[in-house]
Protein backbone atom coordinates (compact mmCIF):
# COMPACT_ATOMS: atom_id res chain seq x y z
CA UNK A 1 0.00 0.00 0.00
CA UNK A 2 1.63 3.26 -0.98
CA UNK A 3 2.17 5.80 1.69
CA UNK A 4 0.16 9.24 1.70
CA UNK A 5 0.85 11.91 -0.28
CA UNK A 6 2.57 14.64 1.78
CA UNK A 7 2.30 17.98 -0.58
CA UNK A 8 3.10 21.38 0.30
CA UNK A 9 0.17 23.70 1.54
CA UNK A 10 0.35 25.80 -1.69
CA UNK A 11 -0.17 22.88 -4.13
CA UNK A 12 -3.13 22.44 -5.84
CA UNK A 13 -2.93 19.01 -3.93
CA UNK A 14 -5.12 15.94 -5.34
CA UNK A 15 -6.59 16.14 -9.15
CA UNK A 16 -8.44 14.06 -11.25
CA UNK A 17 -8.04 14.19 -15.03
CA UNK A 18 -11.30 13.91 -17.63
CA UNK A 19 -11.38 12.84 -20.74
CA UNK A 20 -13.62 14.50 -23.13
CA UNK A 21 -15.07 13.05 -26.22
CA UNK A 22 -15.52 15.49 -29.31
CA UNK A 23 -18.01 14.32 -32.22
CA UNK A 24 -17.52 16.94 -34.54
CA UNK A 25 -15.42 16.42 -37.01
CA UNK A 26 -11.67 18.73 -37.03
CA UNK A 27 -9.92 18.75 -40.64
CA UNK A 28 -5.94 18.70 -40.03
CA UNK A 29 -3.50 20.95 -42.12
CA UNK A 30 -2.60 17.23 -43.76
CA UNK A 31 -5.96 17.20 -45.44
CA UNK A 32 -6.59 14.07 -43.54
CA UNK A 33 -10.10 14.70 -41.25
CA UNK A 34 -10.81 13.46 -37.61
CA UNK A 35 -14.21 12.45 -37.35
CA UNK A 36 -13.99 12.33 -33.81
CA UNK A 37 -11.63 12.54 -30.90
CA UNK A 38 -10.80 12.66 -27.16
CA UNK A 39 -9.00 14.99 -25.29
CA UNK A 40 -7.76 14.63 -21.63
CA UNK A 41 -7.66 17.47 -19.60
CA UNK A 42 -7.09 18.74 -15.96
CA UNK A 43 -8.22 21.80 -14.24
CA UNK A 44 -6.86 23.59 -11.23
CA UNK A 45 -9.08 26.14 -9.40
CA UNK A 46 -12.22 27.49 -10.13
CA UNK A 47 -14.13 29.44 -12.67
CA UNK A 48 -15.49 32.31 -12.54
CA UNK A 49 -19.44 33.47 -13.08
CA UNK A 50 -18.33 35.50 -16.15
CA UNK A 51 -15.58 33.00 -17.00
CA UNK A 52 -12.78 35.42 -17.75
CA UNK A 53 -10.20 33.66 -15.47
CA UNK A 54 -9.57 30.72 -17.56
CA UNK A 55 -5.18 29.86 -18.34
CA UNK A 56 -4.21 27.44 -21.03
CA UNK A 57 -0.96 25.81 -20.37
CA UNK A 58 -0.24 23.90 -23.45
CA UNK A 59 2.69 21.75 -22.96
CA UNK A 60 5.93 20.34 -24.92
CA UNK A 61 7.39 17.86 -26.93
CA UNK A 62 7.00 15.06 -24.12
CA UNK A 63 4.33 16.85 -21.92
CA UNK A 64 0.65 15.86 -21.16
CA UNK A 65 -2.22 16.74 -19.17
CA UNK A 66 -0.98 16.69 -16.09
CA UNK A 67 0.29 20.32 -15.67
CA UNK A 68 -0.21 20.25 -11.38
CA UNK A 69 -1.30 18.44 -8.62
CA UNK A 70 -1.07 14.72 -7.19
CA UNK A 71 -2.74 11.41 -7.96
CA UNK A 72 -3.60 9.60 -4.91
CA UNK A 73 -3.00 6.56 -6.56
CA UNK A 74 0.42 7.33 -7.44
CA UNK A 75 3.28 7.74 -5.44
CA UNK A 76 6.06 10.29 -7.42
CA UNK A 77 2.79 11.71 -9.02
CA UNK A 78 3.69 15.34 -9.85
CA UNK A 79 2.54 17.23 -12.25
CA UNK A 80 5.05 18.36 -14.36
CA UNK A 81 4.69 21.94 -13.56
CA UNK A 82 4.07 21.50 -10.20
CA UNK A 83 6.23 24.15 -9.10
CA UNK A 84 4.34 26.94 -10.81
CA UNK A 85 0.85 26.55 -10.38
CA UNK A 86 -1.21 26.46 -6.96
CA UNK A 87 -2.98 29.02 -4.46
CA UNK A 88 -0.46 31.62 -3.86
CA UNK A 89 2.38 30.40 -6.02
CA UNK A 90 2.89 32.60 -9.89
CA UNK A 91 0.04 30.75 -11.58
CA UNK A 92 -1.98 31.35 -8.34
CA UNK A 93 -5.50 28.98 -8.48
CA UNK A 94 -7.35 31.54 -6.06
CA UNK A 95 -7.27 33.94 -9.01
CA UNK A 96 -7.44 31.37 -12.15
CA UNK A 97 -8.91 28.47 -13.49
CA UNK A 98 -5.98 26.60 -14.98
CA UNK A 99 -6.36 23.98 -17.76
CA UNK A 100 -4.06 21.23 -18.78
CA UNK A 101 -4.32 19.23 -21.78
CA UNK A 102 -2.89 16.13 -23.97
CA UNK A 103 -2.72 16.96 -27.51
CA UNK A 104 -3.75 15.08 -30.31
CA UNK A 105 -1.39 13.04 -31.32
CA UNK A 106 -0.45 12.49 -27.59
CA UNK A 107 -0.22 9.44 -25.48
CA UNK A 108 -1.81 10.17 -22.41
CA UNK A 109 -5.17 9.86 -23.36
CA UNK A 110 -6.00 12.12 -25.94
CA UNK A 111 -6.54 10.41 -29.48
CA UNK A 112 -3.37 9.30 -30.88
CA UNK A 113 -1.67 6.59 -32.30
CA UNK A 114 -2.71 4.07 -29.26
CA UNK A 115 -6.38 5.02 -29.68
CA UNK A 116 -8.23 2.51 -31.44
CA UNK A 117 -9.42 3.49 -35.24
CA UNK A 118 -13.38 2.71 -35.31
CA UNK A 119 -13.07 2.18 -39.25
CA UNK A 120 -10.71 -1.13 -38.20
CA UNK A 121 -11.06 -2.15 -34.73
CA UNK A 122 -7.44 -1.77 -34.40
CA UNK A 123 -4.76 0.99 -32.80
CA UNK A 124 -4.18 3.76 -35.37
CA UNK A 125 -0.56 3.01 -35.41
CA UNK A 126 1.23 4.79 -38.60
CA UNK A 127 -2.53 5.74 -39.67
CA UNK A 128 -2.48 8.28 -37.51
CA UNK A 129 -2.65 11.36 -39.51
CA UNK A 130 0.23 13.95 -38.97
CA UNK A 131 -0.66 16.94 -36.55
CA UNK A 132 0.38 20.56 -36.45
CA UNK A 133 0.42 23.21 -34.18
CA UNK A 134 -2.25 25.08 -35.86
CA UNK A 135 -4.00 21.92 -35.51
CA UNK A 136 -3.72 21.81 -31.72
CA UNK A 137 -4.84 25.13 -31.50
CA UNK A 138 -7.92 24.52 -33.79
CA UNK A 139 -8.84 21.70 -31.29
CA UNK A 140 -8.08 23.42 -28.48
CA UNK A 141 -10.44 26.14 -29.45
CA UNK A 142 -13.27 23.45 -29.57
CA UNK A 143 -12.18 22.42 -25.88
CA UNK A 144 -12.78 26.63 -25.01
CA UNK A 145 -15.99 26.15 -26.77
CA UNK A 146 -17.13 23.44 -24.88
CA UNK A 147 -16.27 25.26 -21.54
CA UNK A 148 -18.09 28.23 -22.36
CA UNK A 149 -14.71 30.11 -22.81
CA UNK A 150 -14.81 33.33 -24.82
CA UNK A 151 -11.21 34.26 -24.26
CA UNK A 152 -8.44 32.94 -22.27
CA UNK A 153 -6.92 35.55 -19.76
CA UNK A 154 -4.09 33.96 -20.65
CA UNK A 155 -2.28 30.77 -23.24
CA UNK A 156 0.87 29.97 -21.71
CA UNK A 157 3.41 27.24 -22.52
CA UNK A 158 7.46 26.92 -22.80
CA UNK A 159 9.11 25.23 -25.82
CA UNK A 160 6.63 23.54 -28.25
CA UNK A 161 4.24 24.93 -25.72
CA UNK A 162 5.03 28.26 -26.46
CA UNK A 163 4.62 27.91 -29.89
CA UNK A 164 1.20 27.12 -29.63
CA UNK A 165 0.57 30.35 -27.48
CA UNK A 166 2.28 32.22 -30.31
CA UNK A 167 -0.35 30.30 -32.89
CA UNK A 168 -3.51 31.36 -30.62
CA UNK A 169 -2.51 35.24 -31.31
CA UNK A 170 -2.04 34.89 -34.56
CA UNK A 171 -5.36 32.21 -35.41
CA UNK A 172 -7.75 33.53 -32.74
CA UNK A 173 -6.75 36.95 -31.70
CA UNK A 174 -10.26 37.43 -29.99
CA UNK A 175 -10.12 34.43 -27.91
CA UNK A 176 -6.85 35.13 -26.00
CA UNK A 177 -5.75 38.46 -23.92
CA UNK A 178 -2.70 37.46 -22.86
CA UNK A 179 0.01 35.27 -24.49
CA UNK A 180 3.15 34.18 -22.65
CA UNK A 181 5.83 32.37 -24.45
CA UNK A 182 8.97 31.00 -22.90
CA UNK A 183 12.32 29.19 -24.51
CA UNK A 184 10.27 29.21 -27.81
CA UNK A 185 11.46 30.34 -31.69
CA UNK A 186 9.34 31.69 -34.38
CA UNK A 187 10.77 27.89 -36.42
CA UNK A 188 13.01 25.68 -35.89
CA UNK A 189 16.92 26.29 -37.19
CA UNK A 190 18.08 23.85 -39.68
CA UNK A 191 20.22 22.13 -36.86
CA UNK A 192 16.88 21.66 -34.62
CA UNK A 193 15.18 19.73 -37.23
CA UNK A 194 18.84 17.92 -37.64
CA UNK A 195 18.55 16.87 -34.00
CA UNK A 196 14.72 15.84 -34.74
CA UNK A 197 15.71 13.69 -37.67
CA UNK A 198 18.52 12.13 -35.95
CA UNK A 199 16.01 10.71 -33.19
CA UNK A 200 13.16 9.79 -35.15
CA UNK A 201 15.57 7.41 -37.58
CA UNK A 202 16.53 5.92 -34.03
CA UNK A 203 13.17 4.63 -33.90
CA UNK A 204 12.09 4.06 -37.51
CA UNK A 205 15.60 2.02 -38.20
CA UNK A 206 14.90 0.08 -34.77
CA UNK A 207 13.72 -3.78 -36.01
CA UNK A 208 11.38 -3.58 -33.20
CA UNK A 209 9.17 -0.42 -34.97
CA UNK A 210 7.65 -2.52 -38.03
CA UNK A 211 6.54 0.43 -39.80
CA UNK A 212 4.61 1.81 -36.88
CA UNK A 213 2.73 -0.77 -36.27
CA UNK A 214 4.40 -2.32 -33.69
CA UNK A 215 1.36 -2.82 -31.63
CA UNK A 216 0.32 -5.81 -33.23
CA UNK A 217 3.61 -7.22 -32.69
CA UNK A 218 2.94 -6.99 -29.45
CA UNK A 219 6.64 -5.35 -29.03
CA UNK A 220 7.84 -1.68 -28.30
CA UNK A 221 11.07 0.13 -30.27
CA UNK A 222 12.75 0.45 -27.57
CA UNK A 223 16.11 0.77 -28.12
CA UNK A 224 14.77 3.59 -30.82
CA UNK A 225 12.87 5.00 -28.20
CA UNK A 226 16.58 4.95 -26.11
CA UNK A 227 18.90 6.69 -28.21
CA UNK A 228 15.88 9.43 -29.14
CA UNK A 229 15.12 10.29 -25.34
CA UNK A 230 19.43 10.76 -24.92
CA UNK A 231 20.23 13.16 -27.63
CA UNK A 232 17.11 14.81 -26.46
CA UNK A 233 18.74 15.31 -23.06
CA UNK A 234 22.02 16.18 -24.18
CA UNK A 235 20.69 19.20 -26.15
CA UNK A 236 17.99 20.24 -23.37
CA UNK A 237 20.87 20.80 -20.95
CA UNK A 238 23.77 23.57 -21.40
CA UNK A 239 27.75 22.60 -21.22
CA UNK A 240 27.64 23.84 -17.76
CA UNK A 241 25.27 22.42 -16.20
CA UNK A 242 26.80 18.91 -17.57
CA UNK A 243 30.44 19.52 -16.40
CA UNK A 244 28.76 20.68 -12.93
CA UNK A 245 26.14 17.60 -12.65
CA UNK A 246 28.76 14.90 -13.75
CA UNK A 247 31.72 16.36 -15.10
CA UNK A 248 33.83 13.18 -15.98
CA UNK A 249 33.25 10.83 -13.05
CA UNK A 250 33.29 7.44 -12.89
CA UNK A 251 30.38 5.45 -11.47
CA UNK A 252 31.05 3.72 -8.26
CA UNK A 253 31.27 0.34 -9.89
CA UNK A 254 33.75 1.41 -12.60
CA UNK A 255 36.17 2.37 -9.35
CA UNK A 256 38.81 4.93 -9.94
CA UNK A 257 40.43 2.85 -12.85
CA UNK A 258 39.08 2.83 -16.67
CA UNK A 259 38.08 0.22 -17.90
CA UNK A 260 38.78 -0.08 -21.36
CA UNK A 261 35.92 -1.14 -22.81
CA UNK A 262 32.06 0.01 -23.75
CA UNK A 263 30.02 -0.40 -20.81
CA UNK A 264 28.96 2.19 -18.74
CA UNK A 265 31.90 4.20 -16.76
CA UNK A 266 31.45 7.70 -16.75
CA UNK A 267 28.68 9.33 -14.37
CA UNK A 268 27.08 11.06 -17.63
CA UNK A 269 26.43 7.92 -19.65
CA UNK A 270 24.57 6.25 -16.62
CA UNK A 271 22.75 8.90 -16.25
CA UNK A 272 21.68 9.34 -20.20
CA UNK A 273 20.87 5.60 -19.83
CA UNK A 274 18.61 5.90 -16.92
CA UNK A 275 16.51 8.88 -18.41
CA UNK A 276 16.53 6.55 -21.77
CA UNK A 277 15.06 3.51 -20.02
CA UNK A 278 12.78 5.57 -18.08
CA UNK A 279 11.28 7.14 -21.45
CA UNK A 280 10.75 4.09 -23.30
CA UNK A 281 8.91 2.37 -20.53
CA UNK A 282 6.28 5.17 -20.76
CA UNK A 283 5.85 7.00 -24.21
CA UNK A 284 4.98 6.08 -27.01
CA UNK A 285 7.06 5.69 -30.19
CA UNK A 286 4.77 7.08 -32.87
CA UNK A 287 3.48 9.67 -30.77
CA UNK A 288 7.88 11.12 -30.29
CA UNK A 289 7.38 11.15 -34.03
CA UNK A 290 4.36 13.06 -34.56
CA UNK A 291 5.38 15.48 -31.89
CA UNK A 292 8.70 15.93 -33.39
CA UNK A 293 7.27 16.57 -36.81
CA UNK A 294 4.91 19.04 -35.50
CA UNK A 295 8.34 21.05 -34.46
CA UNK A 296 9.53 21.10 -37.39
CA UNK A 297 6.63 22.04 -39.32
CA UNK A 298 5.83 25.21 -37.11
CA UNK A 299 6.16 28.28 -39.09
CA UNK A 300 3.70 30.76 -38.97
CA UNK A 301 5.32 33.41 -40.73
CA UNK A 302 5.08 30.60 -43.66
CA UNK A 303 0.89 31.29 -44.83
CA UNK A 304 2.35 35.01 -45.08
CA UNK A 305 5.33 34.78 -47.52
CA UNK A 306 7.60 33.92 -44.74
CA UNK A 307 6.49 37.84 -42.93
CA UNK A 308 6.85 36.85 -39.62
CA UNK A 309 5.36 40.68 -39.03
CA UNK A 310 2.50 40.36 -40.61
CA UNK A 311 1.79 36.85 -39.37
CA UNK A 312 1.29 38.93 -36.19
CA UNK A 313 -0.59 41.89 -38.09
CA UNK A 314 -3.86 40.86 -36.62
CA UNK A 315 -2.74 39.77 -32.84
CA UNK A 316 -4.69 41.60 -29.99
CA UNK A 317 -3.14 40.07 -27.02
CA UNK A 318 -0.21 41.22 -24.96
CA UNK A 319 2.98 39.47 -24.41
CA UNK A 320 5.51 38.30 -22.40
CA UNK A 321 8.33 36.66 -23.99
CA UNK A 322 11.02 34.88 -22.28
CA UNK A 323 14.38 33.01 -22.77
CA UNK A 324 17.09 31.53 -21.05
CA UNK A 325 21.33 32.43 -21.32
CA UNK A 326 22.26 29.21 -21.16
CA UNK A 327 19.60 27.65 -23.75
CA UNK A 328 21.57 27.14 -26.76
CA UNK A 329 18.90 25.33 -28.55
CA UNK A 330 16.16 28.09 -28.13
CA UNK A 331 18.22 30.86 -28.11
CA UNK A 332 17.04 34.24 -26.79
CA UNK A 333 18.22 35.39 -30.02
CA UNK A 334 15.72 33.55 -31.44
CA UNK A 335 12.77 34.72 -29.51
CA UNK A 336 13.94 38.63 -30.02
CA UNK A 337 12.98 37.77 -33.39
CA UNK A 338 9.16 37.49 -31.94
CA UNK A 339 9.92 40.70 -30.21
CA UNK A 340 10.83 42.55 -32.97
CA UNK A 341 7.99 41.29 -35.33
CA UNK A 342 5.79 42.04 -32.39
CA UNK A 343 7.38 45.83 -31.88
CA UNK A 344 6.82 46.49 -35.60
CA UNK A 345 3.44 45.87 -34.75
CA UNK A 346 3.19 48.01 -32.03
CA UNK A 347 1.81 45.30 -29.84
CA UNK A 348 2.40 45.54 -26.05
CA UNK A 349 5.33 43.25 -25.18
CA UNK A 350 7.55 42.54 -23.01
CA UNK A 351 10.47 40.32 -23.08
CA UNK A 352 12.96 39.18 -20.27
CA UNK A 353 16.49 37.41 -21.14
CA UNK A 354 16.82 35.36 -17.63
CA UNK A 355 20.67 34.23 -16.70
CA UNK A 356 20.36 30.32 -16.29
CA UNK A 357 22.77 27.50 -16.45
CA UNK A 358 19.65 24.82 -17.03
CA UNK A 359 19.63 24.97 -20.88
CA UNK A 360 16.34 24.33 -22.42
CA UNK A 361 14.99 23.00 -19.72
CA UNK A 362 15.39 26.13 -17.78
CA UNK A 363 11.55 26.77 -18.01
CA UNK A 364 10.99 23.69 -15.96
CA UNK A 365 12.59 25.10 -13.13
CA UNK A 366 11.79 27.53 -10.21
CA UNK A 367 14.37 29.93 -10.95
CA UNK A 368 13.51 32.91 -8.49
CA UNK A 369 13.99 35.41 -10.82
CA UNK A 370 12.07 33.97 -13.45
CA UNK A 371 9.48 32.73 -10.94
CA UNK A 372 9.13 36.22 -10.03
CA UNK A 373 8.58 37.41 -13.22
CA UNK A 374 5.85 35.45 -13.90
CA UNK A 375 4.50 36.51 -10.89
CA UNK A 376 4.25 40.17 -12.02
CA UNK A 377 3.00 39.39 -15.32
CA UNK A 378 0.08 36.87 -13.65
CA UNK A 379 -0.95 39.64 -11.31
CA UNK A 380 -1.38 42.22 -13.78
CA UNK A 381 -3.78 40.44 -15.95
CA UNK A 382 -7.32 41.43 -15.07
CA UNK A 383 -10.20 38.76 -14.96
Amino acid sequence: MNAPIDFPPDSVGFVNPVRLRFEESLPLASGAILDEFDLMVETYGELNATRTNAVLVCHALSGHHHVAGYYKDQMRSEGWWENLIGPGRPLDTRKFFVIGLNNLGGCHGSTGPKSINRSSGLPWGAEFPVVTVPDWVNAQFLLANRLGIESFAAVLGGSLGGMQALQWAIDYPERVRNVIAIAAAPKLSAENIGFNEVARQAIITDPEFHGGNYYAQNTIPRRGLRLSRMLGHLTYLSDDLMGEKFGRELTDDAGDEYQFGFDVEFEVESYLRHQGDKFAGYFDANTYLLMTKALDYFDPARPFGGDLELAFRKAKAKFFIAAFTSDWRFSPKRSKEIVRALVANRIDVSFAEIESSEGHDSFLMPIPEYHALLRQVFAEIRV
